[in-house]
């Protein structure tokens, strides 16, 4: 089986071969895969990253990728280049996503033809982000969506992930696959860097306090007191924590 690497800003990855089944992840450009299987216009794939399997529509695929930056914004604008002059287009690429370096100038790099991102938005391939909170906390306020892995949308394990993605370290994408993964905590003080398992969710606390989730029923990425959050949860969901590690262990 050949490496694909995707050459989209981003695109779901489906349960089932149709595109009016559940949504179960998504996968940004630049990520590596290989194909399984084909079944008339769809694939199906497994994630190099995350070992992750699901179906994608047929497209034609980069073979030969060598990521020098990654995008270390929310959203980086796409542009294009015309008269010498950079002129805004309606595409992004998004957070953790590689590109390689095709061409650049001063301020620009360009990553396939005529497709450039400022250099503000990157950092070399190997940058190794050891402050968690600060990529979590980028997602502050972005909208709750199931399978989403971008600031268009995220969900709860992704959120935890993409920090793990970012660094390009291992760390399993659902939540019942991370709670395996995750070495249990014996302390029971909640501190920085914990993260807190339900049957079906997950977030990460901040500090002692306040913990950070993707939630569903807020319909975005929020902070709340960790101690009224399990109250919540308990109340709303009859969910009960499974599990506390730190990220730390990773």
């Amino acid at each position: 089986m050949k490496n694909n690497f995707f050459n989209l800003p981003v695109t779901n990855i489906y349960e089932k071969p149709y595109s009016k089944v559940a949504v179960s992840s998504q996968i940004l450009y630049g990520e590596k895969f290989k194909i399984l299987s084909k079944k008339k216009k769809w694939l199906k794939i497994k994630t190099s990253f995350d070992n992750y399997i699901g179906f994608i529509k047929k497209n034609k695929f980069n073979h030969n990728f060598k990521p020098k930056f990654k995008i270390f914004k929310l959203k980086s604008r796409i542009f294009k280049k015309k008269n010498n002059k950079f002129l805004t287009t309606n595409n992004f690429l998004y957070f953790g996503s590689g590109i390689s370096l095709k061409n650049q100038n001063k301020n620009f790099i360009e990553f396939e033809n005529n497709k450039w991102i400022k250099k503000k938005d990157l950092k070399n391939i190997n940058h190794y982000e050891k402050n968690f909170i600060k990529i979590l906390k980028l997602f502050l306020n972005c909208k709750y969506l199931w399978g989403g892995k971008t600031s268009k949308g995220i969900d709860c394990s992704a959120l935890i992930q993409i920090y793990f993605y970012y660094n390009r370290v291992f760390f399993p994408r659902d939540t019942k696959d991370q709670i395996k993964f995750c070495k249990k905590k014996l302390n029971k003080n909640m501190t920085k860097g914990d993260i807190i398992f339900w049957k079906g969710h997950v977030g990460m606390c901040i500090n002692d306090l306040k913990f950070i989730h993707a939630y569903g029923p807020k319909k975005k990425v929020v902070i709340m007191k960790t101690d009224y959050a399990i109250r919540l949860i308990k109340k709303t969901a009859n969910l009960i924590v499974k599990k506390v590690s730190n990220i730390n262990n990773y």
